[in-house]
């Protein structure tokens, strides 16, 4: 592949160019100045966003900028959703969730060599503006009938819940900061994602208007499942990158419980295998499906990528242990919360009885049930086996002072859990 949009397209990459032949021979010229930018409207980016990163970082990889554009100013307004006006959180909020999202960014990018990233925050120009400033030299420039046909915005104005005139004008603000970008960097590309080509078109129109310059705009697709339906949504909701919202664990099962229809198609958005690597896998899925390579190959590189090859690890021998291919005791608080998240659960303390709390816990319909569990040798605590009925909740059984696992049977889990 001779070109980074070759790469792209082959991995899936590209919905959208504004000018594929420009922009083909911008590369080939290169290095070209590009940018991407993350609103805060959330304390963590989630996995949606994580396309974008890493088509940053193939970006940075093939010779080109980036800049990493985090919206302190378009964070307060919010770009407008399809179906409800956002809920404007505090200008203290969406500062501290700036920070938090710039240090989110920072490692997926180099920030040394002549390509190094540009952590820029467009608060920096944005709020020096007066409201003359932006109505007479900049929003003289936009064209009402062209802002109220975008999809969004025409989806929302034949909406009961409308458009306030804050999220209307944000493509207004996002258009400045591509024109502020090229003047202050030399920056020509706009990458996003395809849900905000309106968005990009009209930056690359305002510029041309204000300062006779072509800029480029590159948008990835919104990446869904085989059946049509979102990806990106767990049991509990988005799939965050911080690991305090969702567990290294959490993240890992994620990726490795993906469809067999999704999987080749996400090594080839989520991750830097080569294509020989992909369809020696895509073969693997053919051939073995049940072995899950290629799940293996996912969640595993993802994991590394967003939380480290120690917590990877960690979630793998979580992940053994759990099935009495480990010693539980070795793993640490954080690992075992993760993994016991999503299990069938009971509220315990010491003195129960464990017939009862397998009962509680799913793991038995009934006492007489349990029992008889336990004198076939098929009950489980901490990988331990139950010898006796009788037997109860010890504090020394718990795990950080807080969990026990119960098994039955090789594969049948749950936890009991005793209240902080």
């Amino acid at each position: 592949m001779t070109n980074i949009l070759d790469e792209l397209q082959w991995r899936g990459l590209v919905a959208q160019t504004t000018d594929d032949a420009g922009l083909r021979a911008a590369f080939n010229a290169g290095p070209v100045t590009y940018y991407t930018g993350y609103d805060p409207t959330a304390q963590s980016l989630h996995i949606g966003h994580l396309v974008q990163l890493l088509n940053m970082r193939r970006l940075q990889l093939a010779g080109h900028r980036p800049i990493a554009l985090v919206g302190g100013a378009t964070g307060l307004i919010g770009d407008p959703r399809p179906t409800a006006e956002r809920a404007m959180n505090t200008t203290d909020t969406v500062a501290e969730w700036v920070e938090r999202i710039r240090v989110q960014i920072a490692p997926y990018l180099d920030s040394e060599g002549s390509n190094g990233v540009i952590l820029v925050n467009n608060l920096e120009w944005t709020q020096e503006l007066s409201a003359i400033d932006l109505l007479r030299d900049i929003g003289k420039h936009f064209r009402l009938g062209t802002m109220i046909s975008k999809d969004i915005v025409a989806r929302r104005l034949a909406s009961d819940e409308g458009i306030s005139y804050s999220e209307f004008s944000y493509q207004i603000l996002q258009s400045y900061d591509f024109r502020e970008l090229h003047r202050r960097y030399g920056c020509t590309l706009q990458s996003a994602g395809n849900d905000q080509w309106g968005n990009v078109v009209a930056g690359i129109e305002f510029a041309r208007k204000t300062d006779s310059v072509g800029l480029f705009g590159l948008t990835s697709p919104l990446i869904t499942k085989a059946d049509g339906s979102k990806m990106g949504k767990s049991e509990g909701g988005a799939v965050w990158l911080d690991p305090t919202m969702v567990s290294p664990y959490t993240f890992y099962q994620y990726w490795l419980n993906t469809a067999d229809e999704d999987v080749i198609h996400y090594l080839k958005v989520f991750t830097f295998r080569t294509r020989d690597e992909i369809d020696a896998l895509q073969q693997e899925v053919q051939d073995k499906p049940f072995r899950r390579e290629a799940q293996k190959a996912l969640a595993g590189d993802l994991t590394a990528l967003v939380h480290g090859e120690d917590a990877l690890k960690a979630v793998v021998s979580a992940a053994q242990a759990l099935f009495g291919r480990g010693d539980l005791r070795e793993l640490d608080a954080i690992t075992v919360a993760g993994a016991v998240s999503e299990l069938n659960s009971v509220i315990a303390r010491p003195g129960d009885e464990w017939v009862d709390l397998f009962v509680g816990a799913g793991l038995a319909g009934s006492r007489g049930e349990a029992r008889r569990a336990v004198a076939d040798g098929g009950a489980y605590v901490n990988n331990v086996k139950i010898t006796s009925p009788d037997q109860v909740l010890a504090s020394s059984d718990l795990l950080h002072g807080r969990y026990v696992v119960l098994r039955r049977g090789k594969k049948t889990l749950a936890v009991a859990e005793v209240s902080a």
